[in-house]
């Protein structure tokens, strides 16, 4: 089976990591071996299902679904363990005082790491990653345009050579649209829309990337307008709840409106009043694509 990337992303505060997940779960429950990967120092997910940790190697969380946390450097020192096979010569390379200073300073090196243990699969290159699916809690939309930066800014500095070579690869495989797939995550809010809408344009621009905009958290409501505007007559709590529930309505028709102008390609999640972690990941996992 051919293994999937799945790169999710979108402005601080949307709900990308909770989305991750659910789409994480809805793979997994198709049958596929799913690793959720999320990048950076701390784990939201330790918190947010209450578990007892969260590291490096993956750890199963669910049937067919694992959980890890990857940084730049964790994936530099694993793969630098793969080339170099034996582990003592591999922490002196990494505890030589030369070779930190260039790690600390070499532009986009963590990024190119982590994105190299991503693609490693479809590369055929690196550790073995035997997941069929990889669902990645990326960074926010500024820092996830500097991460698919990486790999070309690497090889255009390196032209030759195994680090100018791989970097070519990772490059190929982040464009490749039958297996890397990106979602980007907004609220029905103005700034988050015209953050989320300038990332799909920029992907499309300097990647040849075409992405799935991830409206979250949209109220829906079968209750009919006249009803609503009735009830907002009567001068009470539930009156001003009407004129509040009329308002964002509107509101999040005219940002989808404005999203429109972008992509067609739109999915809309609803607002789930739920307080349990898996059950809300769980709802939103049956409206994902």
């Amino acid at each position: 089976m051919k293994q999937e990337i799945h790169f999710v992303t979108g402005k601080g505060g949307v709900g990308k990591s909770v989305i991750a997940a659910a789409l994480a779960l809805k793979k997994s429950r198709e049958g596929k071996k799913v690793l959720l990967v999320e990048l950076g120092d701390q784990s939201f997910f330790k918190d947010f299902f209450e578990l007892p940790s969260v590291g490096f190697q993956p750890t199963s969380i669910r049937e067919n679904l694992s959980l890890a946390l990857w940084t730049g450097d964790a994936c530099l020192q694993e793969y630098a363990r793969y080339l170099i096979k034996v582990e003592s010569l591999a922490k002196l390379f990494f505890e030589n005082a030369v070779m930190r200073a260039f790690i600390n300073v070499a532009p986009a090196l963590p990024e190119l790491a982590i994105l190299g243990k991503v693609t490693s699969g479809p590369r055929k290159h690196g550790p073995p990653l035997p997941f069929d699916c990889l669902v990645v809690d990326a960074f926010a939309t500024g820092h996830f345009i500097a991460l698919l930066e990486a790999p070309k800014g690497m090889a255009q500095a390196v032209q030759f050579g195994p680090m100018g070579e791989q970097s070519r690869s990772i490059d190929a495989c982040i464009r490749n649209e039958d297996l890397c797939k990106y979602h980007i995550v907004t609220l029905p809010e103005e700034l988050p829309v015209k953050e989320a809408t300038e990332l799909v344009q920029r992907l499309k621009a300097e990647f040849s990337i075409s992405s799935e905009l991830i409206l979250n958290k949209m109220v829906q409501t079968n209750i009919p307008e006249a009803s609503l505007k009735e009830v907002q007559s009567e001068d009470s709590d539930l009156g001003k709840f009407a004129a509040y529930i009329e308002h964002q309505l509107a509101h999040q028709t005219e940002m989808r409106e404005k999203a429109q102008k972008t992509t067609e390609n739109i999915l809309s999640v609803p607002l789930f009043f739920e307080t349990k972690p898996w059950s809300l990941v769980e709802k939103i996992a049956e409206v994902l694509k």
